[in-house]
C-alpha cells in the first residue's frame, strides 16, 4: 500500500534527498491538520444550515442566501491572508526573522482595517444590499436574511484576523495549532446552535450568535499565540515568527505593496467566482422558498466537497514559499508537481466519499420531500462534474510530466 501511494504521488523527475526541505513525513504532518482544520471551518456554516433547517425552510433560505454574500468577503479575507503567507514563508525560507516579523504585523494590520471597513459597509447598507441581490424573495425569507447578515457581519474582523494569524502559523508549518483552534471553535458553535435552536427557539439568531462567538474565540486565541515567544516545546530547525505591536501599528509601504501584489490578483479571481455564485443565488431566489432551501443545502455539501483543493492550496503556499525563500527553484518545481499529484488523487477519493455519504446525511435535514429531492439532484450533478475534472486533471498532469524534456 505504501509503495502504491509512493508511485502515485512521487513525480517522475525527483531531486536529491538532501535538498528536500519537506520529507514525506513532514508533508503528512503539514497536510492532514490543514485538511482537518478546513473541514472544521466549513462545518461552522454547514452546522448553521443543518440546525436552522429545524426552524423552517424560510430560515434555511435566509441563512443560505446570506452565506453566499458572506462568502465573497470571506474569500477576500482568505486571499489577503494567502498573500501574507507567501511573503512570510519566503522570509522563513531565507531565515530573515526581522522582515518575517514585519510582514506578519503588516498582514494583521491590513486584515483588521479591511475587515472593519467591510463590516461597516455591510451593516450600514444591509437592507439595500439584500434587496438588490434577493429582492424578489418572500417577506419571511427577507427578514431571516436581514437578521443573519446583521449578526454575522460583526464576525468579519474576527474571521480576517484569525485568517491572518493562522497564515503566520501555517507558514511555520504549525498546522496542528490552527487545527486545534478550529476544533474548539466548532465545539462552541455546535453546542451554541443546539441551544439557540432547540432550547431558546431563536431561529436564525440562534445559529448566528454561536458562529459570532466561535469566530471571535478563534481570533483571540490565534492572536495570543502569535505574540508568544518560542519556547522549548517549539524546538525545531525552522524560523520562528512572532507578532510585535510595533509591526502592527506601523505602516510600511513596501511591505504592504508586496503583500497586496500577491493578494489582490488572488482576491479578484476568487471574488469574481463568488460573485457569480451570488448572481446564481439571486436567480434561484426567483423560484421560491423550496428552491432556495434546496440550493442552500446543496451549497453546504459543495463546500465540503471542495475542501481537498482548499487545504492543499494552503500547503502549496507554505512549501513552495519556503523553497523560493531558500533560493531553490528546482525544489519548488518538484514540490509543486508532487503536491499536484497528491491533490488530484486525494480529491478523487474525497469526492467519492462525499457522493456515497450525501444521501444518508441529507436524511438528517428537516426539509420537505420536494426540497430534499432537488438538493440531491444538485449535489449529484456537481459531484459528477468534480469527478470528471479531477480524473482528467490527473491524467493530463501525468502526460505532461512523462512527455516534458529532462
Amino acid at each position: 500500500m505504501r509503495q502504491l501511494i509512493y508511485r502515485i504521488t512521487e513525480p517522475v523527475r525527483g531531486i536529491p534527498d538532501d535538498r528536500k526541505i519537506f520529507s514525506d513525513h513532514d508533508l503528512k504532518v503539514l497536510i492532514l491538520p490543514l485538511f482537518l482544520e478546513q473541514l472544521l471551518e466549513v462545518l461552522v456554516g454547514v452546522s448553521d444550515t443543518f440546525m436552522v433547517s429545524y426552524a423552517g425552510e424560510a430560515a434555511v433560505s435566509g441563512v443560505s442566501l446570506v452565506n453566499m454574500f458572506n462568502t465573497v468577503f470571506i474569500f477576500l479575507f482568505s486571499a489577503l491572508a494567502a498573500g501574507g503567507a507567501v511573503v512570510v514563508s519566503q522570509y522563513i525560507g531565507s531565515r530573515d526573522s526581522r522582515n518575517g516579523g514585519l510582514s506578519a504585523g503588516q498582514l494583521v494590520m491590513i486584515s483588521a482595517v479591511f475587515s472593519a471597513s467591510a463590516m461597516i459597509f455591510s451593516l450600514a447598507l444591509k437592507r439595500q444590499l439584500l434587496r438588490l441581490l434577493f429582492g424578489e424573495v418572500e417577506q419571511d425569507v427577507m427578514e431571516a436574511c436581514v437578521t443573519y447578515l446583521q449578526i454575522s457581519a460583526y464576525s468579519y474582523p474576527a474571521i480576517a484576523v484569525y485568517n491572518a494569524g493562522a497564515a503566520i502559523y501555517r507558514s511555520m508549518g504549525k498546522t496542528n495549532v490552527t487545527m486545534n483552534i478550529s476544533l474548539a471553535a466548532n465545539g462552541i458553535n455546535i453546542v451554541g446552535n443546539a441551544i439557540g435552536v432547540f432550547v431558546l427557539h431563536a431561529g436564525v439568531a440562534g445559529v448566528a450568535y454561536p458562529s459570532l462567538i466561535a469566530r471571535t474565540f478563534s481570533a483571540w486565541v490565534i492572536l495570543v499565540l502569535c505574540f508568544r515567544r518560542k519556547d522549548s516545546a517549539d524546538a525545531g530547525q525552522r524560523l520562528w515568527i512572532r507578532l510585535e505591536w510595533k509591526n502592527i501599528f506601523h505602516w510600511d509601504g513596501d511591505m504592504v505593496k508586496r503583500i497586496l501584489g500577491i493578494a489582490v490578483p488572488n482576491g479578484v479571481e476568487n471574488g469574481l467566482f463568488q460573485l457569480t455564485k451570488v448572481a446564481l443565488s439571486s436567480i434561484t431566489a426567483l423560484f421560491g422558498t423550496v428552491q432556495i432551501a434546496a440550493n442552500g443545502v446543496a451549497q453546504s455539501f459543495w463546500s465540503v466537497a471542495a475542501l481537498m483543493g482548499t487545504s492543499m492550496g494552503l500547503a502549496f503556499v507554505t512549501v513552495i514559499g519556503q523553497c523560493m525563500g531558500a533560493g531553490d527553484a528546482e525544489a519548488a518545481d518538484y514540490y509543486m508537481r508532487k503536491l499536484l499529484r497528491i491533490t488530484f488523487a486525494a480529491s478523487i477519493l474525497w469526492n467519492g466519499l462525499i457522493m456515497l455519504a450525501a444521501p444518508l446525511v441529507l436524511r438528517g435535514y428537516a426539509l420537505s420531500e420536494e426540497a430534499a429531492d432537488l438538493s440531491w439532484t444538485l449535489q449529484r450533478s456537481w459531484q459528477c462534474m468534480r469527478f470528471s475534472l479531477a480524473i482528467c486533471g490527473t491524467m493530463w498532469r501525468e502526460l505532461q510530466e512523462r512527455c516534458s524534456p529532462l
